[in-house]
């Protein structure tokens, strides 16, 4: 998980470490669900928050997925 934090705190490598980050997030909500645990909830927003910085982050992001008022 570290690694994919770094990937994506480095600029240029930004949205790989996104997709990775959000494989492994998914897997973690995956094994959070098949054992009933309510902390479920912890990794899917740790998902969204890490898409939405991605998004404001990266102007090449922002242009390819229009947000219209």
């Amino acid at each position: 998980m570290f690694a994919c934090l770094a990937v994506y705190a480095i600029l240029r490598t930004s949205i790989l470490g996104a997709v990775l980050l959000t494989g492994y997030l998914g897997g973690a909500t995956a094994s959070l669900m098949r054992m009933s645990n309510p902390l479920f909830a912890f990794p899917v927003g740790f998902g969204v928050l890490v898409c939405a910085g991605l998004f404001l982050r990266d102007e090449g992001l922002r242009t390819l997925i229009p947000v219209r008022k």
